[in-house]
């Protein structure tokens, strides 16, 4: 039988053919590796032709631009021999891209549950503290994927040398129909449908477990679909669909538990908050704990890890039911430096609207008089913090560079030992002036790879870097700064407030994981009464009842609640943002959004953590689809100011 002649384009179909089962084993495997969540969501056929879909778009994207050029290109001479080096190049290269992608994937999976996403690109711009971690982290995983690399390069351009050669060309006046026909197959594979929109990866999404949808796709479409989105921040319409401003507006103020207290003005949220403390004004200290659930807080029910946190939720107002606006660093200092609700979009501190003149409480506070600093045992550049603190309202900001000598350097900088050692030194100094101060102060020991200094604690796990072990460490640091405290000339003037960024590795195969948004969170200081406040709270409701406690009366855009002040349980709700999915809690229903629109409300059992779906009034939803809107909206219409 004769062998099918594609002519010009074998090199390509053979290399696109190469890439197929490529792709196609890896997912295979991953989801072996998932075997019981891709089970639980019974989608083992859609996983494997929604996949197979994915896979053959990726690819004619990937390949079209070539075939189309094979077509019309001679191979012969001295343009035949230029167009088979560059088709080569971009053959080997484009195999890599994906090869590498795929070894990338597990470890990527292992701490966000999800495939390679616009994180994966946001990291590759801190060079120095990413090689780091993974050199010190992930040697295996680095390993491999340098060999992949290597044999992915070097097989490819042998091979791609031997079947270029061999290539032929069609006759002239077949070139300009196969160069036609390539371009409507390659846009029709690449789209993927004829209807409206072309394929993305709400269309081919079929689970309730984010982590299976994004087994459907394969990581180089993930990356590039999630590059692509960061051309331009979309608002949350976008993802939810649209509701009318003014009534966006009405219901936010509604939901806000306080709408007496809104002004007038070309700001929509603008609302004034009188202090409940009436006294000389205090400082303020944020002890923002990376990473640290509430599951690995013993107090709080979790791993036996935090004894000195424990302590300290027993002499202070500890909240029990504490909850995050997001899975990542920078969402929680939006939350507890705006008091901004989260979005589909970056958190505020990366986007470029709201590197200067948004509001913080640290512009409010150095309008009143107080130092505003940030103290950090990294370099705080890292997520654009220092762009976004120094734009709005920091004064000064302490960071690696700033410490002489110190104990222990990781991946990410100084320990946390020596970083409340600097905190305890600068807020000695600051209270020998005249003036108040404000402090905020991010650890960071407890992050992958999890280093901290020998003989600190007695481990947890026999395995050395460890999460649970770090855990334990910025526990066993924390303790020894509240000893220094307690007995400072500052202790008796300052509000602390202990809480967490975000939950650590968040995943599950709920839309919103509402347990890995449980976080700790307790205020102390002198005045503070000790007391479990079992309310559900956000941490976006934290700035404003921090500003109650030291004294400052305060006019802002914040939509969080005043804690001192009494509140309903029917006014009670967490803001949640996973990834794209928009979670609104109270304590009767949870309402997520998801991208196409996609509505979904179920009740939460907050003692075993199960949901259960559950239909609810069309006035839940337009309440939870407005504030889920209104973050997008505010930072659009540049709402978020202190005042105009």
């Amino acid at each position: 039988m004769k062998k099918m002649n594609f002519g010009p384009l074998r090199p390509i179909l053979a290399f696109a053919l190469v890439a197929f089962c490529i792709l196609t084993v890896s997912r295979m495997l991953l989801a072996l590796w998932m075997a019981e969540r891709v089970s639980s969501s019974e989608g083992w056929g859609a996983l494997i032709l929604q996949g197979a879909r994915v896979d053959i778009a990726t690819l004619c994207w990937l390949f079209i631009l070539p075939s189309l050029l094979a077509s019309l290109l001679p191979v012969d001479g001295i343009i035949g021999k230029i167009w088979r080096l560059a088709l080569r190049v971009w053959l080997v290269f484009g195999l890599w891209i994906l090869v590498y992608m795929e070894l990338a994937t597990p470890p990527f999976i292992m701490e966000y549950d999800l495939r390679p996403n616009r994180l994966f690109v946001e990291y590759l711009i801190y060079p120095k503290e990413v090689f780091s971690m993974l050199w010190v982290g992930y040697k295996l995983e680095l390993f491999i994927g340098l060999v992949g690399s290597t044999m992915t390069l070097a097989l490819g351009w042998l091979w791609s040398g031997k079947i270029t050669r061999t290539t032929k060309q069609f006759k002239w006046y077949w070139r300009p129909v196969l160069a036609i026909i390539v371009v409507l197959l390659g846009v029709l594979g690449a789209r993927s449908t004829l209807g409206h929109r072309p394929l993305n990866p709400a269309m081919v999404a079929f689970s309730s477990d984010p982590l299976v949808n994004d087994l459907v796709l394969n990581s180089s479409y993930s990356l590039l679909f999630a590059v692509n989105n960061m051309k331009s921040e979309r608002s949350a319409e976008k993802f939810y669909g649209k509701m009318a401003q003014d009534k966006v507006i009405e219901l936010v103020k509604q939901s806000s538990a306080k709408p007496e207290r809104f002004v007038p003005g070309s700001l929509p949220t603008l609302n004034q908050n009188i202090a409940s403390y009436q006294g000389k004004k205090k400082n303020l200290v944020i002890l923002l704990q990376e990473s640290l659930g509430a599951r690995f807080v013993g107090g709080m029910g979790g791993l036996p890890l935090t004894p000195n946190l424990d302590k300290l939720l027993k002499e202070g107002w500890a909240f029990n039911q504490m909850y995050a606006t997001g899975t990542r660093s920078v969402r929680g200092i939006e939350a507890i430096t705006t008091g901004f609700p989260p979005t589909p979009s970056r958190a505020v501190v990366k986007l470029s609207k709201s590197q200067t003149g948004f509001f913080t409480i640290a512009e409010l506070l150095k309008n009143e008089g107080y130092h505003t600093q940030f103290i950090y045992g990294g370099e705080a550049h890292f997520d654009n913090m220092k762009s976004f603190f120094l734009g709005n309202g920091f004064e000064d900001i302490v960071e690696e560079k700033d410490y002489q000598s110190p104990s222990f350097k990781g991946s990410w900088g100084v320990s946390d030992e020596d970083l409340y050692t600097k905190a305890h030194q600068e807020f000695t100094q600051l209270n020998k002036q005249n003036r108040p101060f404000f402090s905020l102060v991010f650890t960071s020991s407890n992050h992958s790879p999890f280093e901290y200094p020998e003989g600190k604690i007695e481990p947890y796990d026999s395995e050395y870097n460890t999460r649970n072990n770090t855990v334990k460490y910025s526990d066993y640091a924390l303790g020894t700064f509240f000893d220094k405290a307690k007995q400072s000339k500052y202790w008796d003037d300052t509000v602390f407030i202990i809480i967490a960024d975000h939950d650590a590795q968040v995943h599950g195969s709920q839309l919103v994981p509402v347990n890995h948004f449980h976080i700790p969170a307790v205020i102390l200081g002198n005045g503070i009464a000790p007391r479990i406040d079992e309310r559900l709270v956000n941490n976006l409701d934290m700035p404003p009842t921090l500003l109650s406690l030291i004294g400052v009366d305060s006019v802002s855009p914040m939509i969080g609640r005043d804690m001192t002040q009494p509140l309903a349980r029917e006014d009670e709700r967490v803001m949640m943002q996973f990834d794209k999915n928009y979670g609104y809690l109270t304590r009767d229903n949870l309402v997520v959004f998801s991208p196409g629109e996609k509505v979904s409300s179920y009740t939460y059992n907050f003692d075993t953590n199960e949901l259960t779906p559950a239909q609810v009034e069309q006035s839940v939803i337009d309440r939870a689809k407005a504030n889920a809107l209104f973050g997008s909206m505010a930072y659009k219409n540049n709402w978020y100011k202190s005042d105009n």
